[in-house]
């Protein structure tokens, strides 16, 4: 709220929920707006950012105002046309009225046909008009979404997800190596993916862990016994003696 583009976007989004509504609606639209300023001012948020501290907000926010701008006038569009025909019938039904009644009658009927071709075409005209919103700007709103997921991946863990990985590390904290179906399970229960999981553990092992002196000493055997018995003898056959 502190970005100096937020009253800019504030108003553009407040300019698409004015196209159409009643005028209760706009006044009280209006009202929300003048107490979020008022409320901004009074905390001193308003203004207190600068172009250049954060260019991807900076980014963000002129690219969705310029997103709404172009909305609003694609709601105001249909929404003059819808304008324009009511002003029609309106002349037409004035025009029925002064005519005589065998007149009216048939004028009547026939304005009933045009009015519900009219309200046909106009209906068919909403449905392309969204479909032509969704192809505009589905792509672009699909990027946005992914890059904000993107930089909420690259951020910190959430806490309900790093405390269910802490208790998973407490539990088996001599051998805190998951194996690939307990990852999958973690991933799961966590909402998290399995990058995410594989570089937690591995920044928890490298700052937190230790083997303690007998699993040490475990693995070191293990080792010794391999070079031993394996490395140094690897054919087994050669003690046995030779059969002519």
């Amino acid at each position: 709220m502190a970005h100096p583009l937020f009253p800019r976007l504030l108003s553009s989004y407040l300019n698409c929920l004015k196209v159409g509504a009643p005028p209760e609606v706009v006044a009280s639209l209006e009202e929300s707006c003048a107490k979020c300023e008022s409320l901004n001012a009074s905390s001193g948020r308003t203004g207190s950012g600068s172009i250049g501290e954060d260019p991807a907000l900076d980014q963000f926010m002129e690219a969705y105002c310029e997103m709404l701008i172009k909305y609003e006038q694609e709601l105001t569009k249909p929404f003059k046309e819808a304008m324009l025909f009511f002003s029609r019938i309106e002349c037409q039904l004035k025009a029925l009225a002064v005519s005589s009644d065998f007149g009216q009658s048939e004028s009547s009927s026939q304005n009933e046909v045009d009015v519900h071709e009219n309200n046909l075409d106009s209906q068919a005209e909403d449905r392309e008009l969204k479909v032509q919103l969704l192809r505009k700007y589905s792509g672009y709103l699909g990027s946005l979404k992914k890059e904000f997921l993107k930089k909420k991946k690259n951020g910190k863990l959430p806490k309900e997800a790093r405390q269910q990985l802490l208790d998973w590390w407490n539990r088996h904290y001599k051998w805190p190596y998951p194996s690939e179906s307990q990852k999958q399970a973690l991933a799961e229960s966590t909402g998290l993916d399995l990058k995410q999981i594989n570089n937690w553990f591995i920044n928890q092992r490298k700052r937190h862990w230790k083997p303690s002196e007998d699993m040490q000493f475990a693995v070191m055997d293990a080792t010794n016994y391999y070079m031993e018995n394996v490395m140094c003898k690897p054919f087994p056959m050669d003690g046995m003696p030779m059969l002519l």
